[in-house]
């Protein structure tokens, strides 16, 4: 069966998805959504409107929507009264009862709803989820993250947290296999918007696993980074090159009395993995045609899109009030 398919919202993902969809089998690219029409010319042979109405009435059987964040909702809601299956760019949405009334809408319509937290495709995530689960490192005792670089001119109407940090406690969770149990944070406002554009915080999983995220559109240079620490040593991520790397504890007795007090766990081998590494978006995109053709697919669902954007609401609550915020139902609290 061949899906018809469009794209709402020509920014850089946008452009992306055109790329992307344009080459994958079982796709007729319909074509693009935008108010500013293609001034880069991504469509190449799909059709152009000017309107997310006009698209759907070309006739769709999937949907890409890469609008800005604060448009989701209005969008989503019409793709879902359409009965299109749809993948909405992460954030889910700009706020969670926004989101929340998305992955309902979708639900209600038994409609296909995926949301584009691209980097659980990455390989190097993908090879240290498989590795934490057959228990390469035993217990998991730690998760962190750091994701930092310039500030992105193109994002303007969220802050870090919704644009950034939701990788983060998604790739938190997924990979330590447990839900976001209490978060602490703290932004700072250093570019004059009205949006954070740091932040720091820590929390904890279900399971006890600690974890802590730095991140910021401060950094003058670009670093992606998701480290998991555990009995046997750590596995760290890379998700600019894809690389993995294990850190085994050291089995060997060391002589060296005043490096062993300073050291601690002593140093075992090093193991760079050489795993495939697929385009992520690629990966995504073609999970997300498997799943609105009805075959077993690995997608991240507008549920998991919502848990992000709850644990997102619950740092800007921890970050405004100076205190630490529970997730244990759906509206973050605080102690």
């Amino acid at each position: 069966m061949v899906l018809r398919a469009g794209v709402i919202g020509l920014g850089t993902m946008g452009r992306h998805h055109v790329r992307v969809l344009r080459t994958m089998d079982g796709i007729d690219f319909v074509g693009v959504a935008d108010p500013s029409g293609d001034p880069h010319g991504a469509a190449q042979g799909g059709r152009v409107f000017i309107s997310d109405e006009q698209l759907i009435e070309a006739g769709l059987d999937m949907a890409v929507l890469s609008a800005p964040t604060e448009h989701h909702e209005q969008v989503a809601m019409r793709l879902a009264e359409a009965g299109i299956p749809t993948l909405v760019e992460k954030p889910l949405a700009h706020t969670l009862d926004a989101a929340t009334r998305i992955t309902e809408a979708f639900e209600a319509a038994g409609l296909v709803g995926a949301v584009g937290h691209i980097e659980r495709f990455n390989p190097a995530l993908q090879a240290m989820r498989t590795k934490l689960e057959d228990g390469l490192l035993g217990e998991l005792y730690q998760i962190a993250t750091r994701r930092q670089g310039p500030f992105p001119v193109r994002i303007m109407d969220v802050g870090v947290i919704l644009d950034l940090a939701t990788h983060d406690v998604d790739l938190t969770a997924w990979v330590g296999g447990s839900s976001v149990a209490a978060i602490s944070a703290r932004t700072a406002h250093k570019t004059g918007r009205p949006h954070e554009d740091l932040v720091a915080a820590t929390g904890v999983l279900a399971d006890g696993t600690v974890t802590n995220h730095l991140v910021n559109w401060l950094s003058p240079y670009k670093e992606r980074e998701i480290a998991a620490l555990g009995e046997a040593g750590a596995l760290i991520a890379d998700t600019v090159t894809a690389d993995l790397t294990f850190h085994a504890n050291g089995s060997e007795v060391n002589e060296w009395e005043e490096l062993t007090r300073f050291r601690g766990v002593s140093e075992g081998d090093v193991i760079r993995y050489s795993i495939p590494k697929p385009e992520p978006l690629m990966t995504e995109m073609l999970a997300f045609r498997d799943a609105v053709l009805g075959e077993p697919a690995d997608i991240v669902t507008m549920r998991d899109g919502l848990a992000a954007v709850r644990v997102a609401e619950a740092m800007r609550l921890s970050a405004s009030e100076g205190v630490t915020s529970y997730l244990e139902d759906d509206e973050p609290t605080t102690a």
